[in-house]
């Protein structure tokens, strides 16, 4: 159980935080950075949420915070020790993936983001996503860190981009991009 009494504990004032493991570090070492990462793409996977209370699609992505909830807790202990996120979790984001993209027609043009406010709270969310797995992966050049943190996040910013169509009408309202209209 997790019991949290002081949360400003002014222990971060000089620039330092703890890992899991007790470890100080830097507050903008790679593993904070990384740590960070994948919490803003929970907190715009909290902001998707308010847009799809009430809909089928909010408790997968219920599921999706838990788990990045877990992936960062993964990620704060140093090494491949966490693995609290595993090939399964890949796995069924693959399969919630295929079932939502089996309802969609094929796309013929790159997709903007935008459509209802749903949709463009999963194109946010994906794009955190995908920032979050750069940072993972610039963490994993540098130290230890489980294989399926980066899977993970692979997956879930292609399973968010899948989502954003089907919450815009199954891709009836995909906002589409036309070369050189910009002016």
């Amino acid at each position: 159980m997790v019991k949290l009494d002081v949360i400003a504990t002014r222990g971060g004032d000089g620039g330092e935080t703890s890992l899991g493991d007790g470890k100080r570090v830097r507050k903008d070492a790679l593993r904070i950075a990384a740590i960070g990462a994948v919490d803003e793409a929970n907190a715009a996977l909290g902001l998707l949420r308010v847009q799809t209370a009430g809909m089928a699609e909010d408790a997968m992505l219920a599921r999706l915070q838990n788990d990045l909830f877990d992936l960062g807790a993964d990620l704060c202990l140093p090494g491949e020790g966490g693995l609290r996120i595993t090939a399964a979790h890949c796995a069924r984001l693959e399969r919630e993936l295929a079932a939502m993209n089996a309802e969609l027609p094929p796309l013929r043009s790159f997709v903007l983001p935008g459509g209802t406010p749903a949709a463009a709270a999963a194109h946010l969310a994906r794009t955190l996503a995908r920032r979050a797995e750069r940072e993972v992966v610039a963490l994993a050049a540098a130290e230890q860190v489980t294989p399926e943190a980066v899977r993970y996040l692979n997956r879930l910013s292609d399973h968010l981009f899948v989502l954003s169509r089907r919450l815009n009408g199954n891709g009836a309202g995909d906002v589409l991009w036309v070369p050189g209209a910009g002016g």
